[in-house]
């Protein structure tokens, strides 16, 4: 497809503007697209979903855009059913499993993972996840999300909230926002959860960013707020964990001051950052942003069948 170049989807920063571009378009084009019309896209392919750490949307998100689409899935949603239990290794667990299928979708708690898996597989891999790192197709349904809402990406404000330092959505954000003009993030967590200084640096020429841990602070100029979970497997000590882990919950309480048009996204799952009575406002962006998983990962599934032989 004209303005798209990649062979697998392991980080964000892997894609181009034009990548980046490319995929919200095909999205756009799947979403309007009847199922029956598309249902021979995958026809005869074999697409293994391969969660080596737990998942609802992500994992139940593609296996439906593979049935969209025609094709098959094969895998596990439980490392504990794989021979990785017995103490094989995931580059021939990667390996073999490439001769069964004709694409990879992979999540797996250690950073680095989805590209060992994209070095040693025949066919292309899609990261669902990996650690702390980077989660490429969430960032790509939230671009579409704001690009549907706002008819545009650029000169967006945005706030990142909650927990960004082990948050792989928020740092793939991020990266994704650097390819963009004017747009303005505001990191929003507590002196234990920013941002990382590397994910800072690298983006410093290309997006304006400010930093709080004062939720008030900037939120009248925000078109969007993206509220994270404090992840507890992330976290070593409890003890820490127990201490911050309801340093931010939102409701309609302290969001009296936002601009008109502003909207709530939040990648799920809501552990208690979120209170219930936002559901059903006007503001609350997040299960519509769930739902453009599926045109989205349609679309990655479209664009990458035909790559990587």
């Amino acid at each position: 497809m004209v303005g798209f170049n990649l062979r697998d989807i392991v980080s964000i920063s892997d894609f181009s503007r034009k990548d980046i571009e490319a995929v919200l378009a095909k999205a756009a084009d799947m979403e309007k697209t009847p199922k029956s019309k598309k249902d021979t896209i995958l026809k005869d392919k074999n697409v293994a979903v391969l969660f080596f750490e737990p998942s609802t949307r992500t994992r139940l998100s593609f296996e439906t855009a593979v049935n969209n689409l025609g094709g098959s899935v094969i895998g596990f949603a439980d490392a504990g059913v794989s021979s990785t239990k017995k103490g094989e290794s995931l580059s021939h667990t990667i390996k073999v499993i490439s001769g069964y299928a004709d694409m990879i979708v992979m999540r797996h708690s250690v950073e680095g993972a989805a590209r060992r898996a994209a070095e040693v597989s025949k066919k292309p891999v899609i990261n669902g996840g990996d650690g702390a790192n980077q989660h490429p197709t969430q960032t790509l349904l939230d671009l579409y999300t704001i690009k549907k809402q706002f008819k545009k990406i650029d000169g967006i404000n945005i706030g990142l909230l909650g927990d960004l330092k082990y948050g792989r959505t928020v740092h793939s954000l991020m990266y994704a926002f650097a390819n963009f003009k004017n747009v303005k993030v505001y990191c929003i967590a507590p002196d234990s959860l920013k941002m990382p200084k590397n994910i800072i640096e690298d983006t410093a020429g290309n997006i304006e960013m400010k930093e709080t841990s004062k939720l008030e602070e900037f939120l009248p100029e925000l078109d969007v707020l993206y509220a994270t979970r404090i992840q507890k497997e992330r976290f070593v000590d409890e003890f820490e964990y127990e201490q911050i882990k309801n340093v931010f919950i939102l409701g309609k309480d302290n969001l009296k001051n936002v601009k008109k048009g502003f909207r709530l996204m939040h990648p799920l799952p809501i552990v208690n950052e979120i209170k219930t009575e936002l559901d059903g406002s006007e503001m609350a962006l997040y299960f519509e942003q769930a739902e453009n998983g599926i045109p989205v990962r349609e679309a990655l599934l479209a664009m990458l069948k035909g790559v990587k032989k």
